[in-house]
């Protein structure tokens, strides 16, 4: 490699997933990826970039086209394995501007350049021979290489694959980018360092690097949820009032202003937490849903809200009515507090839940010669764990989405969600942050650090 930083190229025939493979390992949602053959028509670099490095950089190409006719082209020159090399420059050289082999000239380039080879073929194909002449092309260019066998449809040819590429490259390892976890990203990347003595060094030193960006992004998530919570559970609303008591409107607007600020912090928590995990360009999807004449308590529902009957108990919930802003809170659209108002019902267990108000709105004294009306801390228990619950699904989601899937991403929880990661140990701890978060008190910067280590851990074991 040429470069200061490892650098491949992933090659292969077309609509076998190398825009994928490229996608996943960079970190990156750019990267065009389509079904139709020949979308990639030119060479693309994308290095993966932290705190300004690059850490290794891939190079999307296009897929062979004439492959059997380059094939052709290179064994016209009778030379030693030592020259070989040579004739493929010169057939870079001679076809640059011959549009019939744009799309090699554009994969050869970079190899030729010194990038390593990671040729790419689909495992849910039976192997043909018509892929031969790609892989001696590929052996013609001296540069080391290694085979992946992606997995794009249901069938497995592997093992016949294994046998084939085993003839033409040194390493062969399947690898699916879909489905890639970041254990398997970190083992590709030791097997590339494997591919020549050389790279032993620069590629480890990049795995490095890479191993202590993947924990900063777990603390950074861990920052962003915490001030979130802060921020939300913390939040005071007021506006002065026209006069000495304020009218049913008033009392209606700045209850309004108050949920759109939480709804506000939600929505920029969520887009933080998808640009730490490199997903700029992430569509996404929550499913608003109905709970008219639902239990709440059923074994069905309860995980949904994050707290059962039991846990709630544990937290001290108590009191008031459900009203459609906290159902809402917890099951609407793609933020909280969205949706129509369902009201205050569902009987006895509504009290339990304590979702009467958010907070109280308080008309207090005068301030700069006028009365003024105040909603917030936030006084309902529920609401932080109601949100933390939404948070960290939202996160686990994003941390663990592939950078090549262009679905839309469906954010509905699952009915055994809170299960995974909460526990009465860990209930308790929370609750006396949560406390701390909902009185007018300052927290000092300490405390905030001490509940990151908390959602760090549970990230890490949601995630890991």
């Amino acid at each position: 490699m040429t470069s200061m930083h490892p650098t491949f190229a992933v090659v292969g025939h077309p609509n076998k997933g190398k825009s994928s493979i490229v996608s996943t390992l960079a970190f990156d949602d750019s990267v065009q990826i389509s079904d139709t053959p020949g979308t990639t028509t030119k060479k693309r670099s994308f290095p993966l970039t932290v705190d300004g490095k690059v850490l290794y950089e891939l190079f999307d190409t296009p897929g062979f086209q004439r492959a059997r006719r380059v094939l052709a082209w290179l064994e016209k020159h009778e030379v030693p394995a030592s020259k070989k090399h040579e004739v493929v420059l010169a057939f870079i050289e001679a076809h640059k501007d011959d549009e019939r082999f744009n799309d090699e000239v554009q994969l050869l380039e970079p190899i030729m350049a010194g990038a390593g080879i990671i040729y790419v073929v689909d495992g849910s194909k039976p192997y043909g021979e018509e892929y031969e002449a790609e892989m001696e092309i590929l052996r013609w260019t001296g540069q080391p290489s290694m085979a992946l066998i992606n997995h794009i449809g249901e069938s497995d040819y592997s093992q016949e694959w294994k046998r084939a590429l085993g003839h033409y490259f040194k390493m062969v390892r399947t690898f699916n980018p879909m489905l890639a976890t970041f254990s398997q990203h970190l083992l590709l990347l030791e097997s590339m360092a494997q591919l020549k003595e050389e790279w032993i060094a620069p590629v480890n030193h990049s795995i490095d690097l890479f191993k202590a960006y993947h924990e900063q992004m777990f603390e950074r998530s861990a920052n962003a949820i915490a001030k979130l919570m802060y921020k939300s559970l913390s939040h005071v609303e007021q506006f002065a009032l026209t006069q000495d008591d304020a009218s049913k409107e008033e009392r209606e607007q700045i209850e309004e202003r108050y949920q759109v600020v939480l709804r506000g912090l939600e929505q920029t928590s969520q887009k933080q937490i998808e640009q730490i995990w490199n997903h700029h360009h992430l569509e996404k999807e929550q499913e608003s849903l109905t709970f008219e004449g639902v239990d709440l308590f059923s074994k069905e529902s309860a995980s949904l809200f994050g707290l059962t009957r039991k846990e709630l108990l544990i937290t001290g919930a108590t009191g008031g009515a459900m009203t459609g802003a906290g159902i809402d809170l917890m099951f609407g659209g793609g933020t909280f507090l969205l949706g129509s108002t369902i009201g205050a019902v569902l009987g006895g267990s509504s009290a339990f839940f304590g979702f009467n108000e958010l907070s109280d709105v308080k008309v207090l004294g005068k301030s700069l010669g006028t009365n003024y009306l105040e909603m917030g801390p936030m006084k309902n228990i529920n609401f932080a764990y109601i949100l933390l619950n939404r948070t960290l699904f939202h996160t686990t989601k994003i941390a663990s989405h592939s950078h090549a899937l262009r679905e839309i991403v469906q954010l509905k929880m699952g009915r055994t969600f809170t299960e995974k990661w909460m526990d009465d140990t860990l209930r308790k701890s929370l609750e006396k942050y949560h406390t701390l978060f909902r009185s007018k008190d300052e927290v000092k910067a300490e405390v905030l650090s001490e509940y990151e280590v908390l959602i760090k851990d549970v990230l890490k074991h949601l995630i890991d």
